[in-house]
């Protein structure tokens, strides 16, 4: 099985991302979404969840979702700052069954910084 792993950091709090609802989705033909999970970040802001990869594609395309406008408002009185940007999407392939995938997140109002780590 595929390891996807993420680390999510609140910029506002300067601190992890507790609870913040985190989905995973694997695109299929003509860009159709399924979804494969949806959990919450732990204690440490992070999620481990194990994917499964078909072994007859070469590279699938997938989805993360961080709800972060949903976990700001949560967190934060953020009232008087007008936030439109309601998820932030990060769409990657995966390719090998038995490798760790990490994709850190780094959440504030206005942006959001992710990059891809080993």
């Amino acid at each position: 099985m595929t390891l996807l792993t993420s680390h999510v950091l609140d910029a506002v709090a300067g601190k992890s991302a507790i609870g913040i609802r985190v989905a995973l989705y694997r695109i299929a033909e003509h860009g159709k979404r399924e979804q494969v999970f949806e959990v919450r970040s732990d204690a440490e802001g992070r999620i481990a969840k194990e994917v499964a990869i078909d072994s007859g594609v070469a590279s699938q395309e997938f989805e993360l979702v961080f709800y972060g406008y949903e976990y700001l408002t949560e967190q934060h009185e953020l009232e008087h700052i007008a936030q439109n940007m309601r998820t932030s999407v990060v769409r990657f392939d995966m390719e090998s069954r038995d490798q760790r995938y990490h994709i850190p997140l780094v959440l504030s109002p206005h942006s959001y910084t992710v990059w891809w780590s080993d």
